[in-house]
């Protein structure tokens, strides 16, 4: 298998349906990653952890019907050329 721009575009867009499908209450907060867990108080810097959270959060929200359409538009692809 060569390493080409359409491999790479499936990786990533595989990877953001790893991100898409992962739940808060039965994975998430298992981890430590709750939308609970490190709130920060008022004028302090958001931690790595709250802001991976958020992006997690983010894309759960924001990517939820354009995945779809990528996933079709990847599926007929495969179909008609392998």
């Amino acid at each position: 298998m060569a390493f080409t721009l359409y491999s790479l575009l499936q990786a990533s867009l595989l990877i953001v349906n790893a991100v898409a499908v992962l739940h808060e209450e039965r994975f998430l907060r298992h981890v430590g990653w709750g939308s609970d867990q490190g709130i920060g108080g008022f004028g302090e810097e958001p931690g790595i952890k709250a802001q991976l959270t958020n992006l997690i959060r983010s894309i759960r929200t924001v990517m939820r019907v354009p995945l779809i359409g990528l996933n079709s538009i990847t599926i007929v692809l495969l179909l008609l050329f392998g």
